[in-house]
């Protein structure tokens, strides 16, 4: 039986090996391209269909499982602090407001308050991951030599 638990800020579930056996199957009965799926909404058993969005999503997750991976499901506001956006981003506030300043992140004013996007964060803390990727790639490649 598969196990959530839950902290402060994320739940994660971590699935048992009948929770993969069972992802697995439904994987294999799925169209390569993803499926519709439907939620059954009262005793009666009355559909309830899934839209395209969300039904993608439960076909991640069932794919994570299916691998034996541990899921983590994490709500994030849509808007971040500062504070908050520098801890995401694993920099000094200091440091986030030097890029906001510098027109690296967008950002906008509420009264006298510094406020981010969540998406915008998000596509920043990826892009540094990229760039720290291919920087450690350079330096193995020029090690290799």
């Amino acid at each position: 039986m598969s196990t959530v638990v839950a902290t402060a800020d994320r739940d994660v579930l971590l699935a048992d090996a009948r929770d993969q056996r069972q992802a697995q199957a439904l994987m294999r009965q799925l169209p390569p391209g993803g499926a519709r799926f439907t939620a059954v909404a009262d005793g009666q058993g009355t559909e309830v269909p899934v839209p395209d969005e969300l039904s993608a999503l439960i076909a991640q997750v069932v794919h994570a499982v299916a691998r034996g991976h541990a899921v983590t499901v994490n709500a994030m506001p849509e808007e971040l602090t500062t504070t908050a956006a520098a801890k995401l981003l694993g920099v000094s506030r200091p440091t986030l407001m030097r890029k906001i300043n510098a027109g690296e992140i967008p950002s906008h004013k509420v009264g006298t308050h510094t406020r981010l996007r969540t998406v915008d964060v998000l596509r920043e803390r990826d892009a540094r991951r990229q760039r720290q990727l291919a920087a450690f790639n350079e330096l193995r490649a020029l090690e290799d030599h």
